[in-house]
C-alpha cells in the first residue's frame, strides 16, 4: 500500500505568488478565479491579468472557496458573496477578541 503525500509548502502571508501558482494550488478553475477577481472577492496586485500577484495567505481562502463551491454548489457570484461575509465574520471575531482582552480580569 502506498500513500500519496501532497507537496507541502510553508505559506508566509507577506510572500507573493503568481496567478498560475494560485491556480495550481487552490483547486478552482482559471475562469472561476478570474470571476472572483471581477467580483472583488480576490484582490490581485498588479493591473494587468498577466502580471497579477497575490499574497500567499489567499491560498487558504481559495481552498476554502473550492470546498464551499463543491459542498454548497455555489456559482461564482454566490461564492464571492460568501467569501466576503466570511471575511467580515473573521474581522469581527478578531475585533471581539481584542476588546475582550482589554476587559479587566474577574476574580474566580
Amino acid at each position: 500500500m502506498t500513500i500519496d503525500v501532497p507537496e507541502a509548502t510553508w505559506l508566509d502571508e507577506r510572500q507573493q505568488i503568481t496567478f498560475a501558482e494560485l491556480l495550481a494550488s487552490c483547486g478552482l478553475a482559471e475562469t472561476e478565479l478570474r470571476e472572483l477577481v471581477d467580483y472583488g472577492a480576490l484582490v490581485p496586485s498588479g493591473g494587468v491579468p498577466g502580471d497579477w500577484t497575490f499574497y500567499a495567505s489567499c491560498v487558504v481562502t481559495m481552498r476554502s472557496a473550492c470546498r464551499l463551491r463543491d459542498d454548497l454548489e455555489l456559482d461564482p457570484p454566490a461564492l464571492a458573496l460568501t467569501l466576503s461575509l466570511l471575511e467580515r465574520i473573521h474581522g469581527l471575531e478578531a475585533q471581539l477578541r481584542e476588546l475582550r482582552a482589554q476587559l479587566p480580569r474577574r476574580a474566580p
